[in-house]
């Protein structure tokens, strides 16, 4: 028994090595951990337990053979973050690059199938070449496995994808089909052709940062959902995203201990300027409502005219989607509202409640937005908020104008509470722009028409630019205070917590994609 005890120990031995201790250093050179010293570090002390360390591929198309790896460039298994289950895999660059190959994807495969049986967060620490190129066709087949699973899983269970080095090719479009992605500055890319490629066919020269890096997915695609400069900063931006989070769609994020006490916030009473054309930070306004520093924010680089992200309100996990008047005044267009859109659904699926914070001057015009699908693309926002189902409230700041009200979470698609300071401004338009319409004779025929226009203006506003028409329609439910606002939505949503909604049957709907 002692000499089978030994082989054992011995191939276990060589499965914890991975490629060898000469590539781990050359791992190290590059500034990044390996595959197991990140499970390591992500999993509690002691928790995680491996799944399949003693696989190996089975090519043996040139020379393969004669090279075989215990765990074949992937390290797979469950254990806890925070003592809550999660399955992970962690691929292994020290090992033919991280390559996807048959072995490889099924490994992926057999905790993805865990995962959504038993209902658990899955992380994915993408570290990979790409697909094994010696396996041809069963390497793209593994690849193509993996991607219907995560199709299969996406509303089931939170899926996470942490890109900790090379993403390119069909490798692509797993962690582009989870629910956020994660990037480490410098040493991560992801692209769907490399740079040798875009020079052949398009003569481009770019770099692999400039073409796929993490501040370019950052700030101009919006495919990574937040950056870290480092393994272990990425790590924990992983477990922070986890805690916002429920095991699965069938239960609710966990609440943190809190003792509700007078809530009262006098500092949002001095955040909204009287000038209604003058900027400020929504993230003041987030700052005073919220549990402090709870604010975990997503896609902060990326059409920062809104604001999307994770909080706690009295100890119960939110998602906030608000406009930000520091950026373009917070109007939507494409970007914005695919961000939003995006988020709103991520929540609705995993019963996060939703507080939507709006000051909105509107949809942002020109050629620009038009021919590249304002429509279609603000017409996801709307779609997104009317579809969920998740308890919704919302509060008005100041401006409110247009269609873009309507698509801001108001009573007509469904909201459950709507809230508007006295500053709020509820209108078709602007005072200034609806006044030049409405009264163009007026204006036209006087003598001085420039006061008219202004006389004109204040009229329209006295009537609309404010919450008390909507308020007697019911549309608004409560003018509030804005230092009482912590307190009326912390009850507005304990309120709403066994909120239930009945859709009609159907296979899905069809969002405009």
């Amino acid at each position: 028994m002692e000499d089978k005890i030994k082989i054992l120990n011995d191939k276990l031995t060589q499965a914890y090595l991975g490629g060898g201790q000469q590539r781990i250093d050359k791992q190290h050179e590059k500034k990044k951990l390996t595959a197991r010293e990140r499970v390591d570090y992500l999993m509690d002390e002691g928790s995680f337990e491996e799944i399949g360390a003693l696989v190996t591929h089975r090519t043996k198309d040139f020379g393969m053979e004669n090279q075989k790896f215990y765990g074949d460039g992937v390290i797979t298994g469950y254990g806890t973050v925070d003592g809550r289950l999660v399955y992970v895999f962690a691929q292994d660059f020290t090992v033919f690059g991280g390559s996807l190959s048959e072995t490889h994807a099924e490994k992926i495969c057999k905790i993805m199938d865990l995962a959504v049986k038993v209902g658990a967060p899955l992380i994915g620490l993408n570290d990979s070449g790409g697909a094994r190129i010696q396996e041809g066709v069963r390497s793209l087949g593994g690849y193509a496995d993996i991607f219907y699973r995560n199709v299969q899983a996406s509303g089931v269970i939170p899926q996470i994808s942490a890109i900790m080095g090379p993403c390119a090719g069909g490798a692509v479009y797993s962690p582009a089909m989870t629910d956020f992605t994660i990037m480490v500055q410098d040493t991560s890319y992801m692209f769907v052709t490399g740079p040798n490629v875009v020079k052949t066919v398009t003569n481009e020269e770019v770099s692999s940062e400039e073409l796929g890096g993490a501040s370019t997915h950052s700030v101009k695609s919006g495919v990574a959902h937040k950056t870290a400069s480092n393994d272990i900063e990425c790590l924990e931006s992983v477990k922070q995203l986890l805690s916002y989070m429920p095991q699965s769609n069938t239960e609710k994020a966990l609440d943190i201990p809190f003792e509700l006490q007078d809530e009262i916030r006098d500092v949002l009473s001095n955040i909204v300027p009287d000038n209604a054309n003058k900027p400020y930070d929504m993230h003041d306004v987030i700052a005073g409502i919220i549990d402090q520093d709870s604010f975990y924010e997503i896609h902060k680089d990326y059409a920062e005219n809104i604001i999307v992200g994770f909080a706690r309100l009295g100890g119960k996990s939110i998602g906030i989607v608000a406009n930000q008047p520091m950026f373009l005044a917070g109007v939507l267009d494409v970007n914005s509202s695919k961000k939003g859109a995006r988020f709103v659904r991520f929540c609705d699926a995993f019963n996060i409640p939703l507080l939507v914070l709006e000051d909105v001057p509107g949809f942002l015009p020109g050629t620009d937005q038009e021919w590249n699908g304002i429509i279609v693309h603000g017409a996801k926002l709307l779609y997104a908020f009317s579809e969920a189902t998740v308890p919704r409230v919302t509060v008005i700041t100041r401006k409110a104008y247009g269609g873009a009200y309507d698509v801001m979470n108001s009573k007509h698609i469904g909201a459950d509470m709507n809230f508007a300071w006295p500053s709020a401004e509820i209108a078709v338009m602007g005072a200034k722009g609806a006044a030049e319409i409405i009264f163009k004779r007026d204006i036209q025929a006087a003598e001085d028409k420039e006061a008219k226009w202004k006389e004109k203006e204040a009229e329209y506003a006295d009537l609309f630019a404010n919450p008390y028409s909507a308020a007697e329609r019911g549309f608004i439910d409560e003018v509030i205070l804005p230092k009482d606002t912590r307190r009326k939505l912390i009850k507005a949503f304990a309120m709403l917590e066994d909120k239930d909604v009945n859709r009609p049957k159907r296979k899905h709907g069809n969002i405009p994609l």
